[in-house]
């Protein structure tokens, strides 16, 4: 038997349904502030998937059925995150491919959560020699110091960070925080503490040198002001801080930086970073275990969404923009999964679509939770009495696609379909536009630890073929807070 903490899953991911009004249009019972909305019109063809994330911030869209880059649009899309759901704009324009909120049409939202708005996140510091002595940060999980010295560094608002700064070649160089790059302090939600004891900051700047354990402690303020990072003693050592609105905190797990928000409990991570054009580029994650399944897409170019799941192929991606199988690409592969990092596979050494120079890029990563969430490959039978796949838990929502040949993308939900165990088949395609049908989709039977293809349809269910599958399971458990069993 599996196990999960998870004693309810709508306080991670949950789905929304509405009618569209024209006007303003707040929805609530979510459950929960959004860290990623992917809506979707149910009823009429050519409204455009539209998919909004609290690290990129609303109104900003990507469309899981195009390959064009990010739009910003206040006037028809979501429009802001709230604190039991999300708010559209009045439709005033009426752009389809952004139209989230026409008059009497009906959507579906599902929703995420990632970091939250208080996320609490702790950060080792060291000082190197490079052009004269600077701060740099050290990675997470193996110590190994971060290759690049004074660093903009991104926190959130309403975070509170710890700044570890014990290690010996700080012992001249009291780290502190202000808002000029040198000489003027910002004691706004800052505490400075020295062996364990809270001080003053002129006690922690003077026995800083003495101190066997040094920390600041910084819960960033709404508003903050623009802030540095810097030596109480030496010029030149640090570097600015952004404190941002939307969400994400700086992560140095990899060798490129990346700004995350990141629900360790239900194995999901919002990333956002910067390419630097480098086959053997890596990006941290912050899942604190290998991630399973990846949706990247960059925002800037017109490049496809690149999907990896555990049990496909090293090197090979699908498409969320196309109903096409599973290739190695020639502009490169999202890849190479760790405990806290994911990398990138090049073909000919080009990396073009998921890590080119200086292209902002975004990726939704999934880590598999027993009894909540499960991602990977099934193999299809024929038959109408398909294929069984065990999950460990009731999926309330699936997503599944052909790997090893074209066909389409499948999204079923309990939300949309409410029909007991059997023939859950309000199929949404993830790669068009399309309004959501019945006919020729994906049919499953949603079984108290798993999923049934109740079709021989070769999108979902060809004898021999692979497909690649994201389930989330229902709550198994009333309000006596037991962990769901997975039977």
């Amino acid at each position: 038997m599996a196990y999960t903490t998870i004693n309810k899953s709508t306080a991670h991911m949950n789905t929304k349904t509405y009618s569209g009004t024209n006007s303003t249009n707040a929805q609530t019972g979510v459950g929960f502030k959004p860290d990623l909305s992917w809506i979707k019109d149910r009823g009429q063809n050519g409204h455009n998937h539209n998919l909004t994330d609290s690290v990129r911030g609303a109104p900003k869209i990507l469309m899981s059925d195009s390959t064009t880059g990010e739009i910003t649009d206040s006037t028809d899309a979501l429009t802001s995150f709230d604190t039991d759901g999300f708010t559209l704009g009045a439709n005033t324009t009426g752009t389809q491919s952004q139209e989230l909120n026409k008059n009497g049409n009906t959507y579906a939202a599902w929703n995420w959560l990632a970091g939250g708005a208080a996320p609490t996140k702790t950060y080792k510091v060291v000082v190197v020699s490079d052009s004269g002595n600077k701060y740099r940060f050290r990675n997470s999980a193996d110590d190994t110091t971060f290759g690049e010295s004074a660093v903009t560094l991104d926190l959130q608002e309403g975070g509170t960070y710890t700044f570890d700064v014990s290690d010996s070649t700080l012992n001249s160089h009291p780290f502190v925080i202000g808002t000029a790059a040198n000489g003027t302090e910002y004691s706004t939600g800052v505490t400075y503490k020295l062996d364990g004891v809270t001080k003053t900051y002129s006690q922690y700047t003077s026995g800083f040198s003495a101190a066997t354990s040094r920390q600041l402690i910084i819960t960033v303020a709404a508003s903050a002001p623009a802030l540095y990072y810097w030596c109480s003693a030496h010029s030149g050592m640090g570097g600015a801080i952004n404190t941002n609105a939307t969400f994400g905190s700086s992560n140095f797990d990899g060798n490129l930086q990346s700004l995350v928000s990141t629900n360790t409990t239900a194995g999901f991570s919002v990333v956002r970073y910067t390419g630097n054009g480098s086959a053997s580029a890596t990006v941290g994650h912050g899942l604190g275990g290998t991630i399973d399944q990846i949706w990247q897409k960059d925002l800037t170019a017109t490049d496809s969404w690149h999907i990896y799941t555990t049990g496909m192929s090293s090197g090979y991606n699908l498409y969320f923009n196309n109903s096409g199988q599973a290739q190695n690409p020639s502009d490169g592969s999202v890849n190479n999964f760790t405990s806290t990092t994911y990398g990138f596979n090049a073909n000919g050494g080009n990396v073009n679509a998921v890590n080119e120079n200086a292209i902002p890029c975004i990726t939704y990563c999934f880590k598999s939770i027993p009894g909540y969430s499960s991602y990977g490959v099934y193999n299809g039978n024929g038959q109408n009495d398909g294929a069984f796949v065990y999950t460990g838990f009731a999926p309330k929502w699936l997503m599944c696609k052909k790997y090893g040949g074209g066909g389409s993308w499948g999204i079923v939900d309990i939300k949309r379909d409410s029909n007991g165990q059997y023939g859950h088949d309000n199929h949404i395609a993830a790669d068009t536009a399309d309004a959501e049908t019945t006919s020729g989709t994906l049919n499953a039977a949603l079984f108290s630890n798993g999923f049934k293809l109740m079709s021989n349809n070769s999108d979902f269910n060809a004898s021999g073929s692979l497909y690649l599958y994201a389930a989330i399971g229902e709550t198994e458990v009333g309000t006596n807070n037991i962990p769901a069993t997975a039977f």
